[in-house]
Formats: C-alpha cells, structure tokens, sequence
C-alpha cells in the first residue's frame, strides 16, 4: 500500500501540508476532497515526486520513497494523471499513449487491446491530434497514457474537472473496473462528493493543509463532508 506519514510541505516560506498522514490500498479507492487551495494537489505531488516535502515519510509497497525523484516513482509503477491533462496537443493520439512506453522494456512496447475496451473511442481518433480532441477525450487519454506503463499505483487529480455528464460517467465507470482487479491503489481527488461516495472505499476531507475528516463513506457525515466542500 501507499503509507504517508507525517508529511509537510512547503512553497518557499508558504506551507502547503501539515503532518498529513494518509493511506491508499491495493484494490481500493482512496479520494481527497476539499474546496480549492486547501492543499489537495500538493499532496499528489508530494506522493508521485513532483515536489519536495520538507518532514515525514512516503513509503510504497513498504519501501521509504521520500526523497526519490519522479521518474524513479514512475518506474516504481505510480502513474500521475495531473490535474490539466498535460497531453501533448501537437502529438496524435497514438503518439501521446507510445510516450508511456518509456518506462517499459522494449518487448512490452505496445498499446495494449484493453486500452480500447477501456476508452473505445481513442480507437477511432488514433491519428487526430491530442489538441483537436474534446475536453472529455483528452482526459480519457490522459489516463489511458498512464495506464500504458502498468502501473500499481494510479494517482488522479481532478480527472471529472469541465467535462461533460457522459464522459464522467465513462469515467467512473473505468475507474470501477480497474479498482475490481484488484492489481492497483487509486488516489483520487475530486470536488463532487457524489462521484466520490459512489467510488471509494475510503474519503479524506482536506482543508487548509491538513487532514480534518476520513473513514469509509457510509462512516462519515454526509452533512458535515458537504459543508467543508461548500464556498
């Protein structure tokens, strides 16, 4: 499982996390809510390595991750789906999933068929454009990139953020089969309490740096986690 223990974080004098401690399991999904700023992306980047933290401990399949960079964390099997996207829009949409073969040895190079089971219509747009593709296709390529590299641990920042009713479904839908196996921990953040309570085994609540409600969703207050995602 993903342990982190304790962590800070800090943007220059700015802290960011406070002692936050938190755990996602192989087989589950493990979802942070909170309103924006309150610092629920900065714990993404802490776990997958795209910032430094300052106190504590991240450990990954019982081994102390905390100071390895962000590639040697993907190699490790934790794929990022960041909030954005970050697709390569000059790129077609066969060349942006090829760039996770990267971390792949060169005979497991290839775009899996369950690729397509999982997002069928990336099947149909292989040589389109990522920039040409809608807001809601972009982002089931941005996740069908991460899953390109097998990962064990799948981290999702906002992957419902401007997209249409349909494709959250079909959203949720993938991350409902791919938690079902039982191969992989999926951290999630999201703002839609709804989303969440459907998918997770385990919700967070975050505000201002620190971790102030979590438990399993039929545990937790259904009026108070609303309140704390409310402006």
């Amino acid at each position: 499982m993903l342990q982190v223990d304790g962590v800070d974080l800090y943007y220059g004098a700015a802290i960011a996390l406070r002692q936050v401690s938190l755990t996602a399991e192989i087989g589950a999904v493990t979802c942070l809510l909170g309103r924006n700023g309150v610092g629920k992306t900065s714990l993404l980047r802490a776990v997958v390595g795209a910032h430094p933290i300052t106190r504590g401990k991240i450990l990954w399949e019982g081994q102390d991750i905390s100071r390895l960079p962000l590639y040697e964390r993907a190699r490790r099997g934790i794929a990022w789906v960041p909030q954005g996207r970050d697709i390569f829009p000059l790129l077609t949409v066969r060349e942006n999933l090829e760039t996770g073969f990267s971390l792949l040895p060169r005979g497991e190079r290839t775009v899996p068929d369950e690729i397509f089971a999982l997002f069928p219509v990336l099947k149909t747009m292989l040589r389109r454009r990522g920039g040409d593709l809608s807001g809601g296709q972009q982002q089931q390529l941005a996740i069908a990139r991460a899953l390109i590299t097998r990962p064990r641990l799948l981290v999702l920042d906002e992957p419902t953020e401007g997209i249409q009713p349909s494709i959250i479904k079909d959203i949720g839908r993938v991350i409902t089969l791919l938690r079902e196996r039982g191969t992989m921990a999926i951290l999630l953040v999201e703002q839609y309490f709804d989303f969440a309570h459907d998918l997770a085994q385990m919700i967070a609540v975050m505000d201002r740096g620190d971790i102030v409600l979590s438990g399993r969703p039929q545990e937790l207050d259904e009026h108070d986690v609303r309140r704390r995602l409310s402006v």
